[in-house]
């Protein structure tokens, strides 16, 4: 692990404790790191920003560095590992309920993100935060998925506008999120971009079943899975956030499954998903601040795409993960309705855009009643400029 980067030492440490195996020169340089680190403080308020409060509570407690911080810092990620191990213990119960419902309509779904990799990964044991349950099916099956668990009491989130109803399948990767007693899932059908559905069909088809503790569940194989994750990275990095909960889930897979995911078949894949340069994007930082090795062939390809504004997008995102600008909106509005399929769709949705529900104005807008909800949609027809703006 390499700090030819402007990071401050709590953030190397963060970053070393983004995994689960420790070799003996990572502890030693770990060990170096926690006994001069004064600003516990901002370290715990950076696990936290990240999404890998209990993660990094678990391997203090696991290298025996506990003792290098304060009673108030270690309490707080204590606590939060135990509130996160009960949170992922009423998910699975309620992830439970869901797959018996699919199971007895014969609906196949693939777990993703978090509940996959906390299933497969990170050990059940609560280290993977989450906020909902993310599952791929298939265009047709998603929708008798979403219609069987809004039948046994789940309620949808909102749509923006009901012109978008007839449209939900083209205008995102998943659909409206379902809820019940606090659990929230989202149905997935696209994982990779409308052009590239062989990817996400590969990734369906491909899939194994697992035995996880709430019965039989599919799970997607570690190498396209790996793809996906690195692609869904790139897009949340593309709406200018990240966290290392994101890089860690890429860290954790390599040391699980390296020679699975690491061969010419990953890199070939990719540049047919047209994500080749993204793949060394993402792997350098894995490389040069995680410390893990890759064949030569590799570590020339990454070389050879380096990119000096993906490595201070990252430099960025460490310091602050979320609440960044977005630096250029029309564009990515512009992105979204391409990859609309179809005109009236793409008008379908540019229509709902601009005339969304009052209960969406009065949210959006975070109106006190529905009359000055009203008052904002002049507001929305800037939508038309991010379509003309050059």
């Amino acid at each position: 692990m390499k700090n030819k980067f402007d990071i401050k030492d709590e953030e190397i440490f963060l970053l070393g404790l983004c995994r689960l195996t420790f070799g003996t020169e990572l502890r030693v340089m770990l060990l170096a790191l926690a006994e001069t680190i004064t600003d516990w403080s901002y370290f715990t308020e950076l696990a936290n920003k990240h999404g890998v409060e209990a993660l990094v509570y678990h391997n203090l407690e696991k290298l025996d560095f506990l003792k290098y911080l304060p009673t108030e810092q270690a309490g707080r990620l204590r606590n939060a590992l135990m509130v996160n191990i009960s949170r992922n213990t009423a998910k699975i119960r309620s992830l439970k309920e869901v797959m018996d419902l699919l199971k007895e309509e014969k609906i196949k779904v693939v777990l993703l993100k978090g509940m996959a990799l906390e299933l497969t990964v990170y050990g059940n044991c609560g280290l993977r935060q989450m906020t909902d349950v993310d599952v791929l099916a298939t265009r047709s099956g998603s929708a008798v998925a979403r219609k069987l668990l809004m039948q046994n009491g789940f309620k949808s989130y909102p749509v923006k506008s009901h012109l978008h109803i007839p449209i939900l399948a083209d205008i995102g990767k998943h659909l409206p999120t379902l809820e019940k007693d606090g659990f929230a899932i989202e149905f997935h059908h696209d994982l990779f971009g409308s052009k590239e559905y062989m990817f996400t069909d590969l990734l369906f088809d491909t899939s194994t079943l697992c035995e996880a503790g709430i019965s039989e569940v599919f799970v997607p194989q570690p190498r396209i899975f790996f793809l996906y994750l690195v692609r869904h990275l790139y897009l949340h990095e593309r709406n200018n956030e990240s966290q290392l909960r994101l890089y860690a889930d890429l860290v954790v897979m390599i040391e699980k499954y390296g020679n699975e995911i690491i061969n010419i078949d990953l890199l070939s894949r990719a540049m047919k998903a047209r994500m080749g340069d993204i793949l060394a994007w993402k792997l350098e930082p894995l490389r040069d601040l995680w410390g893990i090795s890759f064949p030569g062939w590799l570590n020339s390809y990454i070389d050879k795409c380096y990119d000096p504004a993906s490595v201070n997008k990252f430099i960025l995102f460490l310091k602050s993960p979320k609440g960044n600008p977005q630096p250029d909106r029309a564009k990515t509005y512009r992105r979204t309705v391409r990859e609309i399929p179809g005109i009236h769709r793409k008008i379908l949705f540019i229509l709902g855009d601009l005339f969304p529900t009052i209960n969406f104005m009065k949210k959006r807008y975070n109106c006190r009643n529905y009359l000055q909800a009203f008052f904002y949609y002049p507001l929305r027809l800037g939508k038309l400029w991010y379509l003309i703006k050059f």
